[in-house]
């Protein structure tokens, strides 16, 4: 079986295209093996291939944390999906027995994973992958649509509607647009008629985003964001920050926050030690909020938006599978407007 594969943590030479594994196992009751057509990156692919604390892989570890294909056979009790079907995975896997997965708060799972993380992910082939997070979708979809959508999708669903509970008429700022998680919650917030503020180092970035509904663009290398969103907002200050960076915009996502505002965060790309001045916090009566991943009923949320259209993400570039370091290098540049996907099947 052909599969892209991380040969040990340390620069992208450790990405190796290997011939030789073993074809995915039968599935077990309540697993479903995948013939994967497409697999997408995140910055989580990026951030694996150099180390995270705590994760430690088995070489060769099969990337990538998003993936889509045509179910190839069911186990003993699946009968959401059958053979044939085209079909989305959800990358967080839960055990379903904690107080949090029988809270239906899947991604506080005491056992929480994700596929290409903390197990095998979908450079390849073919995986095996619980059932329960497979979900099947219109066979017209083009695979690296579908391939794109799970992870950024379900992180911006998360953040914006469940998290921070952003809805018509208020104010947001977004963070680096480009990324998948930021123009998904872009999407997400127009739908649900909020006016967003979104910020990157690129013209063409900025105005890409308003063209899909961004009220405003805001360079943040020339700008101080923070003062422009209050100028902006005749001092009021937005309601909503979708901040994913953390050390580097952490002060002036505060800055650009009104009374009563909630700050969500998913990440810290530029490092995550942030300082906050507790007596702006309680006096302003903000809410910082953390957020990861999704639940099984915010996937569910997302695959009908999908299935019927209204949600759709936006792909950067598509590599074929041999070239799979090249996917990496154009998600590392930080230049992708989207999501970078692989073409895993030939032809696909």
């Amino acid at each position: 079986m052909r599969a892209l594969t991380l040969a040990g943590h340390g620069g992208l030479d450790q990405l190796q295209l290997r011939h030789d594994l073993p074809e995915g196992p039968d599935p077990g009751p309540g697993e479903v093996r995948l013939r994967v057509m497409a697999a997408a990156l995140n910055h989580l692919d990026v951030f694996l291939v150099a180390g995270l604390p705590g994760i430690t892989i088995e070489p060769p570890f099969v990337v990538a944390t998003d993936g889509a294909g045509i179910v190839d056979a069911v186990g003993a009790g699946v009968t959401h999906v059958k053979a044939g079907d085209h079909a989305i995975v959800n990358p967080g896997v839960s055990c379903g027995a904690c107080e949090y997965c029988l809270a239906g708060e899947q991604p506080l799972c005491v056992k929480f994973a994700i596929l290409g993380e903390h197990r095998p992910g979908f450079a390849a082939e073919r995986v095996v992958v619980p059932a329960g997070n497979v979900a099947a979708i219109p066979a017209h979809v083009p695979w690296e649509q579908a391939a794109a959508f799970p992870l950024a999708t379900l992180t911006a669903w998360r953040m914006v509607v469940t998290r921070a509970q952003v809805k018509a008429g208020d104010d947001v700022l977004i963070w680096g647009i480009g990324g998948g998680v930021a123009l998904a919650a872009l999407a997400i917030c127009v739908a649900r008629g909020a006016r967003v503020w979104v910020t990157s180092s690129s013209p063409d970035k900025l105005a890409r985003a308003k063209a899909l509904g961004a009220h405003d663009g805001l360079d943040y290398t020339t700008q101080e964001v923070g003062r422009a969103i209050r100028q902006a907002t005749n001092k009021r200050g937005v309601d909503v920050v979708i901040d994913s960076v953390g050390e580097a915009t952490w002060s002036q996502s505060l800055m650009a926050l009104g009374k009563r505002g909630r700050l969500v965060t998913c990440g810290g790309t530029s490092g995550p030690m942030v300082q906050t001045d507790v007596r702006r916090l309680f006096w302003n009566q903000w809410s910082l909020l953390g957020s990861t991943m999704g639940s099984d009923a915010e996937f569910a949320a997302i695959v009908d938006e999908f299935r019927a259209g209204r949600l759709v993400p936006q792909v950067d570039s598509v590599h074929p599978l041999a070239d799979g370091r090249a996917a990496y290098e154009r998600l590392a540049s930080g230049r992708q407007f989207g999501k970078v996907v692989i073409r895993v099947a030939e032809g696909a």
